[in-house]
């Protein structure tokens, strides 16, 4: 069975991040690469993101789930805390929602799109879509001792099923099992 990988790993990650830095919006572009993977993001809930579910002093982000999922309550890391303080600093809007566009409205999922479509280019990937961070996010939970649970609560799945692809492809999941 050849499954096309549609997931990004850490290294990759970094690899956007890095892209990210040379565009016209580097804080802005490097944050939504690092929020959709660190908190599994669907592209939608990156962009209905409002600044009111921000808690920066207690480094924390309220996710509101699309899809029926369940909401939850998530840590932001110190990097990314402090991409995010410069973000805000640099952000010059009044408008309720994190990201905005040129226009004054949540930015676009296209938009999305495009900022990683000239990423995965310019750092040399095949081509990345917002959904495989959200993989990438279930993946490296795995695959670094996270339960299975856990990873549930955290992306948000109603049913374990949709959480258990994560386990199925776990890379790390039978190494030395025979040992």
């Amino acid at each position: 069975m050849n499954k096309v990988k549609n997931w990004v790993t850490a290294k990759e990650v970094e690899a956007l991040r890095k892209a990210a830095r040379k565009t016209r919006n580097p804080a802005r572009n490097e944050l939504i690469i690092l929020m959709l993977y660190r908190h599994g993001l669907r592209v939608s809930e990156l962009c209905h993101i409002k600044l009111e579910q921000l808690n920066l002093d207690q480094a924390t982000i309220f996710v509101k789930r699309s899809k029926n999922g369940i909401d939850g309550m998530h840590p932001i890391a110190g990097d990314e805390l402090r991409l995010l303080r410069r973000y805000l600093r640099e952000r010059d809007s009044e408008l309720p929602w994190l990201f905005v566009s040129e226009r004054g409205s949540p930015l676009a999922r296209s938009t999305v799109n495009k900022l990683l479509e000239q990423c995965s280019q310019s750092a040399a990937l095949p081509r990345v879509n917002p959904h495989m961070l959200r993989h990438g996010c279930g993946f490296y939970m795995i695959n670094n001792g996270y339960d299975i649970r856990a990873v549930q609560i955290y992306l948000g799945h109603v049913s374990i099923s949709n959480t258990a692809i994560y386990a199925r492809y776990s890379e790390k999941q039978f190494v030395g099992m025979w040992e």
